[in-house]
């Protein structure tokens, strides 16, 4: 499998809902960073569902490098 598409170098803050389902993207190539949009489509990625704990500000992932996925652990600050 190849490197995921780096969709940004910087986290994505989202407003999210306790016991709410997220799909956040793998592979970097969806339009809805840092959802989803169906693009992995034949690239070998699949998103990574992640169920919100507690309500509140949560950031994603949008270099597709974390060690903590969906969420950023500051790799992005490496590349």
């Amino acid at each position: 499998m190849t490197e995921p598409v780096i969709a940004a170098r910087a986290p994505i803050a989202v407003e999210v809902e306790a016991g709410k389902n997220y799909f956040w993207c793998a592979c970097g190539k969806s339009s809805k960073q840092p959802f989803c949009d169906g693009s992995h489509d034949g690239t070998g990625f699949q998103p990574v569902k992640w169920t919100a704990e507690a309500s509140g500000r949560k950031f994603f992932c949008a270099c597709k490098r974390t060690g903590g996925e969906p969420l950023c652990d500051g790799t992005h600050n490496g590349l």
